[in-house]
């Protein structure tokens, strides 16, 4: 993993929010919908889990289950932010 200054992070991560601006509406709307869909699967996963073992605190601890499958799946980031080689 490369190490970049602050100040280069910051312009990067500029960058990417200025691509996320300029996306198209329809993209945008998909990216949500897609985003919104994983984490109610990542809600049912959870209740379901704790109304199966009796437990809540296993199904409080799957609920981000959902959270590291956007981050994985990217759902949120831009086209740009993939494609673009400084974010390899």
């Amino acid at each position: 993993m490369s190490y970049l200054a602050p100040v280069e992070f910051v312009t990067k991560m500029v960058d990417a929010g200025e691509s996320k601006i300029f996306m198209a509406t329809r993209d945008t709307l998909i990216r949500a919908y897609m985003a919104g869909a994983i984490l109610a699967l990542a809600a049912v996963f959870a209740v379901t889990v704790s109304v199966q073992t009796g437990f809540p605190i296993i199904g409080a601890i799957l609920f981000p289950v959902g959270f590291c499958m956007l981050y994985l799946l990217a759902s949120t980031c831009s086209p740009a932010c993939s494609s673009s080689p400084h974010w390899r």
